[in-house]
């Protein structure tokens, strides 16, 4: 049977479990810190834990599904009247938007996330995610597949835009992360205006136009 800490209620919480995972990751690094160790230190049981998060690797992602949803959602609620651009570009900027109070656990997140390499195959994954959710949208806007390369192409190049934003943030603390993402997606706007006479927009549901 599962001893408990004195005096202290187990944790059932995505973010307790969280801010107990990083402070195990801050002391004895990603690699060293198992499932066992996070669950314990939370006082709950391992089987428990998984039904927040299946694996380790999950725990710095947050609850990154239902983020994707809010995603898809602020994208289908953008106006037609609004370039795929601009729909794109405010809609990443409200995915990473921050609580000014968060910002300093962001950056924790952000820096294991981008600089643990055992996390790299996990990212894969999610990022091909996120990509299919921008991808999917740029399709419905232009009539075309998801799988076209013109919404694949948008979405893999949103998506290395906001890396590099988030690199930049995360070497400068004096920068700001929506100042840098509007900066990035600049040449998104580029990239789109110049595809315009080529690729018209879809701005009604329905039509070509």
């Amino acid at each position: 049977m599962r001893k408990k800490g004195p005096g202290r209620p187990p944790v059932t919480t995505h973010a307790l479990i969280e801010e107990i995972a990083f402070r195990l990751f801050d002391e004895q690094g990603f690699d060293n810190t198992t499932v066992e160790q996070i669950a314990d230190a939370a006082g709950i049981a391992r089987r428990t834990l998984f039904r927040y998060y299946p694996s380790k690797n999950d725990i710095p992602w947050g609850q990154f599904d239902e983020s994707l949803r809010h995603l898809a959602q602020h994208l289908r609620e953008m106006p037609t009247d609004v370039s795929t651009a601009e729909a794109v570009q405010e809609s990443v900027k409200a995915f990473n938007h921050v609580d000014p109070a968060a910002v300093e656990q962001h950056r924790r997140r952000m820096r294991l996330l981008m600089n643990t390499p055992a996390l790299q195959a996990h990212a894969t994954l999610r990022h091909g995610a996120w990509r299919a959710v921008i991808a999917s949208y740029v399709a419905q806007r232009h009539g075309m597949s998801p799988d076209d390369l013109h919404p694949r192409t948008i979405g893999r190049v949103a998506l290395a835009l906001a890396l590099s934003a988030y690199q930049q943030w995360l070497e400068d603390e004096q920068t700001s992360l929506p100042g840098l993402l509007d900066e990035a997606f600049a040449a998104l706007h580029h990239h789109l205006d110049d595809q315009r006479a080529v690729i018209p927009e879809r701005r009604a549901a329905g039509t070509g136009q």
